[in-house]
């Protein structure tokens, strides 16, 4: 069990730094081919949306609300068995996407104080896409 809370807590981290990138990662690798498909749009327009300048930060209350909603259920997908595994596993998703989106907030300040927001963009992007990715398949 150990080992599912550990994923569902890096996936949410994930949802915490890019809202549809995790569950879409999630939905492609457990063959939800028509969800993953939607959801894989939604992560594309994310990641482009995010380079607008009229683009909210995500600790104002809606981005933040769809991170921490986002989280909590990759936690709760990766978490099957009993109810209370899927709580768990939900419950940890939601503080993975509480952690993952304030530290990835002042991390991707500082980054692009010194390299820019473009690239901190994409580090970021690629962070969160290689995350999700081996946490799928730990």
């Amino acid at each position: 069990m150990l080992n599912v809370l550990v994923v569902a807590f890096a996936l949410g981290l994930v949802a915490g730094l890019r809202t549809f990138t995790a569950p879409a990662v999630l939905l492609l690798a457990r063959h939800v081919r028509v969800a993953g498909a939607i959801v894989a749009v939604l992560a594309v327009g994310e990641l482009v949306g995010d380079l607008l300048p009229y683009t909210p930060s995500r600790t104002k209350p809606m981005p933040l609300a769809a991170r921490i909603v986002s989280g909590a259920f990759v936690g709760c997908y990766v978490a099957t068995g009993t109810p209370v595994v899927r709580v768990a596993g939900g419950v940890v998703g939601l503080i993975g996407a509480v952690i993952g989106t304030f530290a990835g907030h002042s991390l991707r300040l500082k980054a692009i104080s010194r390299i820019g927001a473009i690239p901190a963009a994409v580090v970021e992007d690629v962070v969160a896409i290689g995350i999700a990715v081996a946490a799928v398949l730990a």
